[in-house]
């Protein structure tokens, strides 16, 4: 299966309390973390959510 780095780039501050909760959810917290999750549709709709806030490349 396929994974997918996701890092987050800018601060959730101003962010929606479900923004925050999705960004939790994949384990990111402050700017700069990395870490990487399967390619599936929970995780697609995670990062749908948060779009802004993260970048997201192929690992």
């Amino acid at each position: 299966m396929a994974a997918l780095a996701i890092k987050q780039v800018k601060s959730p501050n101003g962010a929606s309390k479900r923004q925050r909760a999705s960004l939790r959810t994949l384990g990111l917290g402050r700017i700069g973390r990395q870490v990487e999750r399967p390619d599936d549709d929970v995780v697609r709709g995670l990062i749908y959510s948060v779009h802004h806030l993260v970048e997201v490349k192929d690992a």
